[in-house]
């Protein structure tokens, strides 16, 4: 006991006689573990620095219908009255065409009297129609009239032109009796005054040449008047043919006006159907397969006007797409068919920006459009669409209108260093290529 006692001390003495850095040393053990950890922090961190990291522009947004009719839209009031019964409730699974809510005009002989309106306006078109053919018929009549009474006019102008070459004929021959019965009297004349004749021959070649004068004067006379009968036929055709003209003219003028007549009972028969057509539509249905999301307006006691809201409802999406914004700074960066992963809310999912292939529950998606200007805060709509090579959406139990997601538009691969450095120092990810100052 003593001698160990005696070495216990020993030890304690000579411990005292060491330096105070040697007496806090950590032990051999541990400071090779410190080594191998540190040297170990260097490599990871080294290894990190040149790892491939993808590139990404953020973005939030919602699951919206791609065409405007599969978007939630109001059902509305076709005519003014009273609601007279709701079909559906908030939350109806409703198909195309059937009933959502029955509607009953404020005048009840409203119907009787559009429908004496439009009986009355029918019956116009039917006149007027009537009318309009018969207005062709005369002017048919009219016109085969016209060449009727033309033909006869221009065949009498003929047979004064007839007449009148007889007459110049007539008048030839009188001219030649005449010269022939002149030329006998004064041959006549000669034979009595030589002895040759009797007084009674050349009294008789007298009174033939006057009877030839008489007649030549007959005849030009006759000549005189055949013109006149001409001039009077052809001035007769004229007036024929312009009184006939003037009636068909007349006749084609009432024609158009019957015509429109028959437009404008047209036009007004349309507006009648219409109206009509508005009060008898009283049953406001479903326009597509959907459901009724809000309810706006109370039965019996409420007065709707024409045009206001009685319901929201939203169409069932065939085409759902994801309307992402994005920071102004970043949408210069995308492109349509840029690739895009998605997380939906109520969708589990596991999310690495810089590791997609690593990333779980998220889809992928292509833009398919990009906004060419902002939403009023800076910032750029952009729709993006189920990638077609990728896994498929969710089913439209998770991605109804309205369901929030966000998005990732994916750009080029760099290094992590690279992408730390550009985050500490603000800059863009990437810049296109013959951008200026690019080259510096």
């Amino acid at each position: 006991m003593a001698n160990g006692h005696t070495r216990t001390i020993g030890s304690i003495g000579e411990l005292g006689t060491l330096p105070a850095i040697e007496q806090v040393r950590a032990p051999h053990a541990t400071r090779t573990l410190a080594s191998i950890l540190t040297l170990l922090f260097l490599v990871i961190v080294l290894a990190l620095i040149f790892t491939p990291w993808q590139q990404s522009v953020p973005g939030k947004g919602r699951v919206i219908a791609l065409t405007p009719v599969e978007r939630q839209q109001s059902l509305e009031a076709p005519v003014e009255g009273r609601i007279v019964k709701w079909h559906v409730v908030e939350g109806t699974r409703v198909k195309a065409g059937d009933v959502v809510v029955e509607m009953a005009d404020q005048d009840p002989n409203m119907l009787a009297r559009l429908s004496s309106v439009r009986e009355a306006v029918e019956g116009r078109f039917v006149a007027s129609n009537r009318r309009v053919e018969e207005m062709n018929q005369q002017i048919l009549q009219l016109e085969e009239s016209r060449r009727n009474a033309i033909s006869a006019a221009q065949s009498r102008v003929q047979m004064a032109i007839d007449r009148l070459n007889a007459a110049e004929q007539s008048l030839e021959a009188a001219r030649a009796r005449q010269i022939t019965a002149d030329l006998n009297r004064e041959r006549q004349k000669k034979l009595f005054d030589n002895g040759l004749t009797s007084q009674r021959n050349v009294e008789l070649a007298q009174l033939e040449m006057d009877s030839a004068a008489a007649d030549l004067l007959a005849r030009q006379a006759a000549l005189n008047a055949t013109k006149n009968d001409q001039v009077a036929l052809e001035a007769d055709l004229l007036k024929v043919s312009t009184d006939q003209n003037a009636l068909i003219r007349s006749a084609r003028a009432s024609l158009e006006s019957a015509k429109a007549e028959v437009q404008s009972a047209r036009a007004e028969s349309e507006r009648a159907s219409g109206s009509l057509s508005r009060q008898s539509t009283q049953l406001v249905r479903a326009p597509r397969d959907g459901t009724i999301f809000r309810l706006f307006a109370q039965p019996g006691s409420e007065l709707l006007k024409s045009g206001e809201k009685l319901a929201d409802f939203v169409p069932d999406v065939t085409s759902p797409v994801v309307e992402l914004f994005l920071n102004g700074n970043d949408v210069p960066l995308v492109r349509r068919n840029d690739l895009v992963r998605l997380q939906f809310n109520g969708w589990p999912a596991i999310q690495f920006v810089g590791w997609p292939s690593v990333a779980v529950g998220t889809f992928g998606g292509r833009v398919i459009l990009v906004d060419s200007t902002d939403n009023g805060k800076g910032q750029f709509r952009v729709l993006v669409e189920p990638d077609t090579e990728d896994s498929p959406w969710p089913s439209k139990a998770y991605l109804r209108q309205g369901v929030q997601a966000n998005g990732w538009v994916l750009l080029k691969q760099v290094p992590l260093g690279f992408e730390l450095w550009r985050q500490f120092n603000g800059f863009p990810p990437v810049i296109a290529e013959g951008e200026p100052g690019v080259s510096k």
